[in-house]
């Protein structure tokens, strides 16, 4: 069974024209055998809702430190046990990785022993060398690539690179186009530290859990990258 580091509920607008509801969520899940995965959308509450619905789904919390209250609504939602992290976009919502404004949503994370997915790929505030400033100053945090670099190779191996000397950093697959990065992330970065994502509704699960099979990886690591590892991650199993 697959545990998914990466997916979305709700309806993302006429730029990106994708959309995605609980029954969506679920119909996917059960199609591509996806047991358990981390949900996220800016609204909790639309959120909440899968968490009730969908047994083996877990909540990131979308922390946006540019918007009022943003670390209250964090340590509200963090207090409830299946909301096990938190999910930062810089690119949407417009700020530094390492601004001081996400500092105080780091020590919760530090308190709590959680991690923080970020997405990365993007310029001018998700590159992985951007990212990298927040890791290094939290080197307790797992900090999470989400995408590990996009579709842009010279993104890809900045993730990698950036992985490979911080030891709190994992790379996550979803939308990175290319299956030989994900066996030379594990082999560079490690067994443990690669996660399969989907981003659905961005992105289909099947294209997704295909290229992790058509990476050259060994069953065994396949499995890691599937599942083993986002469990242990998020859910300490």
């Amino acid at each position: 069974m697959i545990f998914d580091a990466h997916m979305h509920v709700g309806d993302f607008g006429p730029m990106m024209n994708v959309r995605i509801d609980t029954a969506g969520i679920a119909e996917l899940m059960r199609e591509h055998e996806i047991d358990g995965g981390v949900i996220f959308h800016p609204d909790a509450a639309l959120v909440e809702q899968c968490l009730e619905a969908i047994p083996g789904l877990y909540g990131l919390v979308w922390a946006n430190p540019t918007q009022p209250g943003y670390l209250e609504e964090a340590e509200r939602l963090l207090e409830q046990p299946r909301w096990r992290g938190i999910k930062l976009h810089p690119l949407i919502d417009g700020f530094h990785p390492n601004d001081p404004a996400v500092h105080p949503l780091m020590e919760l994370l530090v308190a709590r022993d959680l991690p923080v997915l970020v997405h990365c790929g993007h310029p001018i505030f998700s590159l992985p060398w951007s990212i990298e400033e927040l890791a290094v100053e939290f080197p307790t945090v797992k900090v999470i690539l989400g995408h590990m670099g996009h579709c842009n190779v010279v993104y890809i191996n900045g993730a990698i690179d950036v992985a490979e000397r911080n030891a709190n950093v994992y790379l996550e697959t979803s939308g990175m186009p290319m299956p030989t990065k994900i066996r030379e992330a594990v082999e560079r970065v490690g067994p443990d530290r690669v996660l399969f994502g989907s981003d659905i509704p961005f992105h289909h699960p099947k294209i997704e859990i295909d290229r992790v099979h058509l990476s050259g990886l060994s069953p065994d690591l396949v499995e890691r990258v599937l599942s083993t590892n986002a469990r242990a991650l998020f859910l300490g199993e």
